[in-house]
């Protein structure tokens, strides 16, 4: 089965996030099939980046999102939907 999960990069004590689709079986940092977007929770303001048709195309197929990115995905939205609002003022 395929997962949409995190793949973990980045400097020691320094994270940096890729959000993959990819065998459930392989390990975190294995080959994935296709990257679909990046998230860095260093800065002041965390940056959440997602190709999310790309994943709407993958859970389509049958691909199962894991818990966090999950939450990205919800944090991401709201984050958009917050920045339009408060630009059309």
């Amino acid at each position: 089965m395929v997962k949409i999960r995190l793949r973990r990069a980045g400097a020691k004590k320094s994270p940096f996030y890729r959000v993959v689709a990819i065998d459930e079986r392989r390990p975190r940092d294995g080959r994935a099939l296709q990257f679909l977007g990046t998230y860095d929770p260093r800065p002041e303001k965390e940056i959440i980046q997602l190709r999310r048709e790309e994943i709407e195309a993958w859970v389509a197929k049958g691909a199962q999102l894991s818990e966090t990115v999950r939450t990205l995905m919800r944090r991401s939205a709201r984050a958009a939907s917050g920045s339009a609002s408060s630009g059309a003022s």
